[in-house]
């Protein structure tokens, strides 16, 4: 499941329930959105991700978002697809977690994919931005849970927007940051980190 897509589908569809509603159409039917996921695909942009996942598990998490899909049309009914954000959650931050029991983190990962030199205070900072992200999707599990509990409105709008808006701040708050530890580790370590990619 290509990372582009899995945030892509995450996006879709809070934004498909606002559009179901305003036309009058059965949220349910948005299940034919996650169907496509079940089927293999190159990592493409995610590569980085595929990564650090076993390779016997990464058709695991596209075949669990169709199953989810499947349901909501066998049973007409639109709340699985409200589980799709927490599986999308958990994904990340079981890859994000799990690349930190590796050499390299999956921030890591990415940044060398730019700088292939690799100062050592780079590889303390990355291995914190990892830390920081699974922090993060860790607090986005459990606000999406809290927001099903809470209503078909309170989970469009936060994993529709307010989730993004969120993501937005911790890739902000992490550049300025970045910023400062260049200037720090530059001349004691060499290479300074270039832009870390997005996941």
């Amino acid at each position: 499941m290509p990372v582009w897509f899995a945030f892509g589908a995450g996006l879709f569809l809070p934004l498909m329930f606002w559009v179901c509603r305003w036309q009058g159409w059965p949220f349910w039917l948005c299940g034919l959105v996650l169907l496509p996921l079940a089927w293999p695909r190159r990592a493409g942009g995610g590569a980085a991700v595929a990564a650090v996942m076993p390779r016997a598990a990464r058709w695991l998490p596209g075949a669990l978002a169709a199953a989810i899909g499947a349901v909501a049309l066998a049973f007409r009914d639109g709340v699985p697809l409200q589980y799709y954000s927490v599986l999308s959650s958990l994904f990340f931050l079981g890859v994000f977690a799990g690349s930190l029991m590796q050499e390299q983190s999956i921030v890591e990962r990415l940044a060398r994919r730019l700088e292939p030199e690799f100062p050592e205070f780079a590889v303390r900072y990355t291995r914190r931005v990892t830390q920081a992200w699974c922090g993060f999707f860790v607090l986005n599990t459990a606000m999406t849970l809290l927001c099903i509990e809470a209503g078909e409105e309170a989970w469009a709008l936060y994993n529709g927007f307010i989730s993004y808006l969120l993501m937005g701040f911790m890739f902000a708050g992490e550049w300025l940051i970045r910023r400062r530890v260049k200037r720090r580790g530059h001349d004691a370590a060499g290479p300074v980190l270039r832009e870390t990619p997005h996941v």
